[in-house]
């Protein structure tokens, strides 16, 4: 016997399911179409359709999906910004993302150590009031609340991000710190950084520099240069201190140049 779906246990109601199909109809959907929806095997065109509307419109460029298939978890795409961060990307913003600006050897090689990341312009504050609480270690009373690294937003692009410090970078200055980079690698804002930690651990509950602290290229007041770290159950926490200054804890981060 066939099992009716009772009132309580839809998710839409009819009104919103009529003024659905009329939105549909209206964009030209007819009897023809809704039949291959109805038809599809496993219900993959009806997936779609709700993949793309949850992605607000958003599809992939080829080279976008070939990046996500190589960096498999370590990859933060414009659906994860737009799942997790609540971005609404514009139209230049996606045109900007199109490409991967690192070819597929490069890719291959980093996919174990680094991340992938489509940032969006959010500042720290942003990003802070977009998520649980307990993901950073302090709010109303931050330190940094009033300083101009933390309100800035930074820039639209890629960003391939390394998972853990610079090798052998703790214990050291930040000029010492500097010479451990390759040619091919810099030390990102606090902006890119806290992005990608928060986005990568709400993507996978991966908590990255969980034990260890790292410095970035941003500065805070009085010439004292910024760093991220210790997230744990705690929180992600944000402090600065002096470029001159060593720590067993502290190493330095890098990612990529594009």
């Amino acid at each position: 016997m066939n099992t009716m779906v009772s009132q309580t246990e839809r998710t839409i109601s009819v009104h919103n399911e009529h003024e659905f199909l009329l939105k549909m109809e209206r964009a030209g959907l007819n009897g023809e179409l809704a039949q291959k929806v109805i038809d599809s095997k496993g219900n993959d065109l009806a997936a779609k359709v709700v993949r793309l509307i949850k992605n607000g419109g958003f599809e992939p460029s080829t080279s976008q999906k070939r990046a996500r298939e190589i960096m498999d978890r370590n990859f933060f795409g414009i659906e994860e910004a737009i799942r997790h961060f609540g971005v609404n990307p514009s139209k230049q913003q996606l045109a900007s993302l199109a490409e991967i600006p690192f070819t597929e050897e490069v890719l291959r090689a980093s996919k174990d150590t680094h991340i992938l990341v489509a940032v969006f312009p959010m500042s720290i504050l942003d990003i802070r009031s977009k998520v649980e609480r307990k993901l950073f270690r302090s709010h109303e009373d931050s330190w940094y609340n009033e300083e101009s690294f933390a309100k800035d937003k930074g820039e639209v692009g890629w960003q391939l991000f390394r998972k853990v410090p610079i090798a052998d970078s703790t214990n050291k200055t930040w000029n010492e710190q500097q010479a451990l980079l390759d040619k091919n690698e810099e030390t990102p804002k606090v902006q890119v950084v806290v992005y990608t930690i928060i986005g990568h651990y709400l993507a996978t509950r991966e908590r990255l520099f969980e034990n260890t602290y790292v410095r970035t290229s941003s500065v805070a007041s009085g010439g004292r240069r910024v760093h991220v770290g210790r997230f744990d159950l705690g929180g992600l926490s944000v402090g600065a201190w002096g470029a001159t200054g060593r720590d067993g804890g502290l190493g330095v981060s890098s990612a990529r140049k594009s």
